[in-house]
C-alpha cells in the first residue's frame, strides 16, 4: 500500500511563493522598501480640506485576527426613507510618495496575496497595520466613499472627499454573522457603543437591497471559500473552510462601490 506524504507548512509556503514568482509578482519587499519605512512618521492630520468625522459611529468588521483594518462603515438617515452609507478607506497615499520604493512594489503585486500556508502584504508592516491602519480607538485618515442607497438599492448622489475618522468598535464576522442570525447575543466591542447594534442593521438592510439590485442587472453569485491549513507538529493535517456569512455579505455590498483591496494612490 503506497504511504501518503504530508506535506509541511514550509513546503507550501516554498510553492506560494514559486507560484508568485511565475505570475509576475513579488513576493518580498525590496531593500529599498525598508530603508523608506524606517523614515516613516505619522501623517498630518490637520491638512487643508479634512473633514472631522471622529464624532460619527464608525467601526469596523474583519476576520479575528485581522490587524490591518481598511475599511470603517456608518450609515445615516436620508430623505425619502433612503440610506447614507459612508465607507472610510485607509489613507495610503498620506504616507506613500508617488513612484517611491513602496509605491512601485504595491503596483507590481496590486492586492495583498492570500495563500493558505502565507500571506504576502502589499503593503509593509508598520503602514498596514499601524500607521495607516484604521484601528480601534484611533484617530486616523481616510478617503471617505459617500453614497445613498434608496429603498430599491439604486444608488443615488455620490461623494468622495478626505477625513479624520476613528474607529470605536473592531468586530469580527463571526459574532456580528451570529448577531444578526439571531443566534448569539451582540458582541461585546458591538454592545459598548451606543446604537451601534442599529448602525448595523441599517447598514445589512442596505447591503440586502445591493444585492438584489445586481441580481437584476443580471450580476452572478460566485462563492469562493477561503481554506486556512490545520497545521500539527510542523505537517498540514488538513484544511478549514471558511464559507460565506451574512457579516461577510454586508461587507461585500460595501465593496461592490469600490475597488477591493489597499491602493498605495488614488487610480
Amino acid at each position: 500500500m503506497e504511504q501518503v506524504v504530508q506535506p509541511r507548512l514550509a513546503d507550501l509556503e516554498t510553492i506560494a511563493r514559486q507560484a508568485m514568482v511565475e505570475h509576475g509578482l513579488e513576493p518580498n519587499f525590496p531593500p529599498e522598501v525598508a530603508n523608506e519605512v524606517s523614515r516613516l512618521a505619522p501623517p498630518d492630520l490637520s491638512g487643508a480640506g479634512i473633514r472631522d468625522l471622529r464624532g460619527l459611529p464608525w467601526s469596523s468588521i474583519d476576520n479575528d485576527d485581522t490587524r490591518d483594518l481598511d475599511q470603517l462603515t456608518v450609515a445615516q438617515p436620508a430623505e425619502g426613507g433612503s440610506d447614507r452609507i459612508l465607507v472610510a478607506i485607509a489613507d495610503i497615499a498620506a504616507l506613500v510618495a508617488p513612484d517611491s520604493a513602496i509605491d512601485r512594489h504595491a503596483r507590481a503585486n496590486t492586492t495583498s496575496v492570500y495563500t493558505p500556508a502565507v500571506v504576502f502584504p502589499m503593503l509593509p508592516e508598520r503602514l498596514s497595520t499601524d500607521l495607516t491602519s484604521l484601528n480601534a480607538g484611533e484617530d486616523r485618515l481616510a478617503v471617505v466613499v459617500d453614497i445613498t442607497v434608496d429603498l430599491n438599492g439604486a444608488v443615488g448622489a455620490v461623494d468622495l472627499y478626505r477625513a479624520l475618522v476613528h474607529n470605536h468598535a473592531k468586530l469580527a464576522y463571526g459574532g456580528v454573522a451570529d448577531w444578526l442570525d439571531g443566534t448569539a447575543p451582540p458582541p461585546a466591542a458591538l454592545a459598548s457603543v451606543p446604537e451601534l447594534d442599529a448602525q448595523l442593521r441599517t447598514q445589512d438592510a442596505a447591503a440586502s437591497r445591493l444585492r438584489v439590485r445586481r441580481y437584476e442587472f443580471g450580476a452572478l453569485d460566485i462563492e469562493t471559500v477561503r481554506a486556512r491549513p490545520v497545521v500539527k507538529d510542523g505537517i498540514v493535517v488538513g484544511l478549514e473552510g471558511e464559507g460565506t456569512s451574512r457579516s461577510r455579505q454586508l461587507i461585500r455590498g460595501r465593496h461592490d462601490r469600490r475597488e477591493r483591496g489597499h491602493r498605495a494612490l488614488p487610480p
